[in-house]
């Protein structure tokens, strides 16, 4: 499977989960979550399907060691931010305890952000 594919499918499951954390909210009239239901959607979802179009229309051919320290860099980022949140507002932990947490996610998926300009900037196709 290529990285565009790849990152497809997680921005398609990040959809999910965000779309249905939300149905919940609105279901139970609990809008606790509000804020970790934004980040799958945004940080999960959208710049998971924009990564997946750059990869597509401008880097048929990455360099696989960089472009998968990228990919895994953004997800497990994504993925543990969107789970220190969860836990923090549903109340599992507290802020002193989960902040180093999402300080860290926060900082993978800058790192992947900062990957992704370098993969870009070393394409032979980034301005076609």
């Amino acid at each position: 499977m290529g990285f565009d594919r790849e990152y497809l499918v997680f921005a398609l499951a990040y959809v999910v989960v965000g779309m249905g954390l939300g149905l919940y909210m609105g279901a139970s009239q609990n809008h606790g979550q509000l804020v970790t239901h934004a980040h799958p959607l945004l940080v999960g979802f959208v710049v998971s399907f924009i990564y997946a179009i750059i990869h597509k229309l401008w880097l048929p051919a990455p360099g696989r060691g960089l472009a998968h320290a990228q990919l895994v860099l953004h997800q497990l980022g994504a993925l543990v931010m969107c789970a220190a949140l969860f836990g923090m507002f549903a109340g599992f932990g507290s802020e002193d305890s989960l902040g180093p947490v999402l300080g860290i996610a926060s900082a993978a998926v800058l790192a992947g952000a900062v990957l992704m300009v370098v993969l870009v900037a070393k394409s032979r196709n980034a301005l076609a």
